[in-house]
């Protein structure tokens, strides 16, 4: 391409990345509004304001464009909060640094970014394997192995008793919060997950 003399050439990194965010925001707010299955590459298209041919030159289907807009979402979500994705603290207290990261759990399944577009993604992979095995294996899992690594730590401090399987022993407190945010049995807040962190931790019976 030639350009004229004295006149920059087009950064075509930056208009790239716009495009990008343009289609992972259309992605997220078309499955939002329409569900997964009425989502098409075509309508996200439209709405980003870019050509079919561009969003095929990036991604192979829907499934990959959402579930890499709802990946760069949580990332997103988490720098604005201060954090890091994808990070549980390790202060030396188990029961403290739980309860952090679950309370950060509350404040994304309660964001409406978040609510609309994962509900519609965790349903559809009810229904359909192939979505289910990729929203667990690039969504869920790297989350999940973050609890069994710190689970892990405090086993090597001391303070979770050896034998304690860390892939069991998180589901005490993930999913009671998975399952009362995706069924509405209940709400969801600061005081019901750390409450789940002392049940985990400390058990039923009397101290």
């Amino acid at each position: 391409m030639v350009t004229q003399p004295g006149k920059p050439a087009p950064d075509t990194t930056r208009r790239s990345e716009r495009s990008r965010r343009a289609i992972y925001d259309a992605a997220l707010a078309l499955v939002a509004e329409a569900g997964y299955r009425r989502t098409t590459v075509e309508g996200i298209a439209a709405r980003a304001g870019v050509g079919k041919q561009t969003i095929y030159r990036w991604w192979e289907s829907k499934a990959d464009v959402l579930l890499e807009a709802f990946l760069d979402l949580t990332s997103r979500a988490a720098r604005e909060a201060g954090g890091e994705p994808y990070a549980i603290p390790d202060t030396g207290d188990l029961a403290a640094d739980l309860k952090a990261v679950l309370r950060a759990t509350v404040d994304q399944l309660t964001d409406p970014r978040f609510d609309a577009p994962s509900r519609a993604l965790a349903a559809e992979g009810v229904v359909d394997e192939e979505v289910g095995r990729r929203f667990m294996t690039q969504l869920l899992e790297p989350n999940l192995q973050l609890y069994v690594d710190r689970l892990r730590a405090a086993q090597r401090a001391g303070q979770v008793r050896p034998e304690v399987d860390p892939r069991i022993a998180l589901e005490f407190f993930v999913s009671p919060l998975a399952q009362r945010w995706l069924q509405y049995t209940g709400p969801i807040s600061y005081e019901y997950t750390d409450t789940l962190v002392d049940y985990a931790l400390y058990g039923l019976a009397p101290r």
